[in-house]
């Protein structure tokens, strides 16, 4: 278990130094600072009282569930971050354009990352029709954390994991 570990942060580090040496064309850049910032809470948030009001006649499954897997999300990577304790890639090396400052100190899981797909998941099972964007949105903000110096790149799947099966054990919950 200690060789995978190794290898993987081996692996994450090394992207982080290729990441935080790149300088992405200004598009990409604030692409990821609106993916970021989207990912803060009010989108989902104001995502599910827009459905509430006019998400029709799943609106209140759709909005439960994703609820559900959002609070269990933080819970759990509150919990894993600090039994981890595996230090930011901002705070190993600088970053050569992202200035933005991280909302704690522990990088493992990406809670960003969960919090996205744990509610996207649920959203595009009771609207298929929004699953494009929903996507769209939870891979930007996952991508995010990874090219703003916020996460190593095995953070931010351990996160898509976790956040994915929490909305798929919600959507059991309230389907």
């Amino acid at each position: 278990m200690h060789g995978l570990i190794d290898f993987i942060q081996a692996r994450d580090h090394r992207l982080m130094r290729r990441v935080h040496g790149w300088s992405a064309p200004k598009w990409i850049r604030l692409w990821m600072i609106c993916a970021t910032r989207g990912g803060n809470g009010w989108l989902w948030q104001s995502l599910g009282l827009m459905l509430l009001a006019f998400g029709g006649e799943p609106r209140f499954q759709a909005v439960g569930a994703a609820t559900l897997a959002t609070a269990v999300g933080i819970a759990v990577f509150l919990a894993l971050k600090r039994m981890t304790g595996r230090k930011r890639p901002c705070h190993i090396e600088p970053h050569c354009w992202s200035t933005l400052l991280p909302p704690d100190r522990f990088s493992f899981p990406s809670g960003h990352t969960i919090t996205a797909f744990a509610c996207s998941i649920p959203l595009m099972w009771f609207y298929p029709q929004m699953t494009g964007v929903l996507l769209f949105i939870a891979v930007s903000i996952a991508a995010s954390r990874i090219l703003l110096g916020m996460h190593f790149l095995s953070d931010v799947v351990a996160g898509a994991v976790l956040g994915s099966a929490l909305g798929y054990w919600a959507i059991g919950v309230f389907a």
